[in-house]
């Protein structure tokens, strides 16, 4: 059947729902070096990419010999292009699938393992590469250009914060200069309850004129599969739609006909149509099927289809609820797309379920907004270049007065650098710490993470932590915010913490790696002298625990010493199992010299190393331990004479 009336996008999305993956900075930074290595391939020099499917399909190869792909695709080409076409979309690599300048750059940054924050906004330095690359990215909408993010921006600037529905299902709607002002308004008339999300997508919808000549043809036309299937302007395959008769049928019985015994045909119904859950949730006010077959009036709720008396009315609503449910299922599957690549730039905040701007940027932006607005719906013609913000809009020009100013406003300070600026904003961050630890990290929560790292629930622990990090980056993140908690808050852990942070405060995983641990500083009190606590975490076992960890933990910690002469300093180990021979190779240590590889006149004649499992970890969250008890406790096991295979036992176990 010819497809008369066609489908047109109404909608932007950052990326494409093909490249939608977990521990996101890393898999992007990964894919950049493998890209880089294969084309640097003799047997790759003077090979294209475009059309050409035994290129894509050696590179799918390449990938999986490089571990980056499991499995066996059944299409290579495809597969390789997908796993590509988001960075095109980002113009960190070009459509030939070549590192572009931007993503050279990013690269660079990758493999230098150089993430310093050494900019205005005090983000990461791949952070700043993604923002200025985030305010060139621009999408073709139905033959309309918009820069998504630069709309986030001016939205932003008019409206404060965005609730997640409101991101999810209205910014993305944002297509125009019209549209977008015509969401502004209906943003708000939401708020005070004067609109619904659903009105404004539905009017939005019915604005364009495809949705039109399908209404139309729908009223004036007998209902057919074929009908169905063409009004129903289905993106991948009118196909696809013939389920929709079957439940126009049902529901037209019930209202129409009022013949309420075919209710549970209704429910019957939506289970073969592949967004039935919006309808079934939209018309029934439970789930369960025998229920809705004992008394099927009593669980239908009362909905626009009530109202309806005629074949026309009927049919009105019948298509509006079919395309609402649809563009709202598009609308939701693009959120983790648009949410994953907005968290690149470390500037928008994602916390509790609200959507805004980190201080700084929110008042550097919002001074600009309204001339920035000016690019949101142009192409940008420098999107693979390693542009500065000024070469991007003209208006991008740093004004640390104007910032100052917001600053002060939000906060009630009256600070007159950008220095003391960053100092209030510091604070304010550990404000945001607070909250997430007594929100997202309670004790409660600590103890069935360290669980699930027992048993390596990793879809669990990245449900309840993050998708941006990896489960043993993750594992180091919820150790340092439970020596946090044990060290009654004190000290500055996201300095501690060797790890990169989002915006929201989260880990992120980065694919060079960085530093295995979190190096706490203690200043001198009546428990314990002055040190600092080297905190090592892995999660590898048995033979791997052997290999890969009994030398780095020791160098670590000798290397300190070394450097710093505070012959206090010790390091704690932490782990979900420990291996008998790394508890004995840590309690030699305790008698071994370590030595300067460069100096061989530098040394140290023994080192305090304390093995933990996340059963003793567990242990002191449940009992409540503060560390100046812990330290003391550590202290006299490190002292014990006992051989490895009973030490563990009766100096950890049973002391804690």
């Amino acid at each position: 059947m010819p497809n008369e009336i066609p489908y047109k996008s109404f909608c932007w999305a950052l990326g494409t729902t093909s490249f939608r993956t977990k521990d996101f900075n890393k898999t992007i930074e990964e894919q950049l070096a493998l890209l880089d290595g294969f084309w640097a391939l003799p047997e790759n020099h003077g090979a294209t990419w475009s059309g050409d499917n035994n290129t894509q399909a050696r590179y799918y190869d390449y990938m999986k010999a490089k571990e980056f792909v499991v499995g066996s695709a059944k299409n290579k080409p495809k597969d390789a292009r997908e796993k590509t076409s988001g960075l095109v979309d980002i113009g960190i690599i070009d459509e030939n699938r070549k590192l572009t300048e931007a993503g050279r750059a990013l690269l660079e940054i990758s493999q230098s393992n150089d993430f310093t924050s050494d900019n205005f906004f005090q983000i990461p330095k791949d952070s700043f590469l993604y923002l200025r690359q985030l305010l060139k990215t621009y999408n073709n909408v139905d033959g309309s250009i918009v820069r998504p993010f630069i709309v986030l921006l001016y939205v932003l600037s008019k409206v404060e914060f965005l609730s997640l529905d409101e991101f999810t299902y209205l910014l993305p709607l944002c297509t125009s200069n019209e549209y977008t002002e015509q969401i502004i308004e209906g943003i708000q008339t939401c708020r005070n309850n004067t609109a619904s999300f659903d009105d404004i997508i539905i009017n939005r919808l019915l604005e364009m004129d495809n949705y039109q000549a399908a209404l139309k043809k729908f009223l004036d036309n007998t209902v057919t599969e074929n009908l169905i299937c063409e009004i129903g302007l289905n993106r991948k395959s009118r196909n696809y739609d013939k389920t929709y008769l079957r439940l126009y049928d049902e529901l037209y019985s019930v209202f129409v006909n009022h013949d309420n015994t075919r209710i549970p045909l209704i429910f019957s119904a939506t289970k073969n149509i592949n967004i039935g859950k919006w309808w079934r949730r939209y018309l029934f006010n439970t789930s369960s099927e025998k229920a809705i077959e004992k008394n099927p009036v009593a669980c239908l709720k009362h909905t626009a289809f009530a109202g309806v008396s005629t074949e026309s009315e009927f049919k009105i609503v019948f298509f509006k609820t079919m395309h609402l449910f649809k563009a709202k299922a598009t609308l939701s599957d693009y959120l983790d797309l648009n949410r994953r690549y907005i968290r690149t730039t470390d500037i928008v905040l994602f916390e509790d379920s609200n959507i805004k701007l980190d201080i700084i940027p929110k008042h550097f932006f919002n001074s600009v907004a309204d001339e920035l607005h000016n690019y949101a719906y142009t192409a940008c013609d420098i999107l693979y270049e390693d542009s500065k913000l000024v070469e991007i809009a003209d208006c991008l020009v740093i004004n640390e007065e104007t910032v100052i100013e917001g600053v002060n406003a939000e906060l009630g300070t009256n600070v007159t650098t950008i220095g003391e600026a960053r100092n209030v904003l510091e604070d304010n961050r550990y404000r945001r710490l607070q909250h997430l630890i007594d929100t997202k990290f309670t004790d409660e929560i600590i103890v069935t993470l360290l669980g699930y790292f027992e048993s390596r629930n990793d879809a669990e622990i990245k449900s309840m932590v993050t998708e941006n990090a990896d489960i043993p980056t993750i594992f180091e993140y919820v150790l340092g915010i439970l020596w946090y908690k044990i060290s009654e808050r004190q000290g500055k852990i996201l300095d501690y913490m060797k790890l990169s942070l989002d915006a929201d405060l989260l880990p992120k995983t980065h694919a060079a790696g960085g530093e295995a641990d979190i190096v706490y500083e203690y200043p001198e009190t009546e428990y314990y002298p002055a040190h600092t606590l080297l905190l090592e975490a892995t999660l590898a076992d048995n033979t791997n625990q052997r290999r890969m960890e009994m030398e780095p933990v020791s160098r670590h910690l000798g290397r300190h010493l070394i450097r710093t002469g505070n012959l206090n300093s010790y390091c704690v180990f932490a782990t979900t199992y420990l291996d008998i021979n790394v508890i004995a190779d840590f309690r030699g240590r305790k008698n071994m010299p370590f030595y300067d590889t460069q100096d061989y006149t530098k040394s140290v004649d023994g080192m305090k190393i304390i093995p933990l499992q996340t059963s003793e970890l567990i242990r002191i969250v449940n009992d409540n331990r503060k560390y100046y008890q812990l330290y003391g406790l550590f202290e006299y096991a490190f002292q014990s004479d006992l051989r490895p295979h009973e030490w563990y036992q009766k100096n950890i176990k049973n002391m804690l």
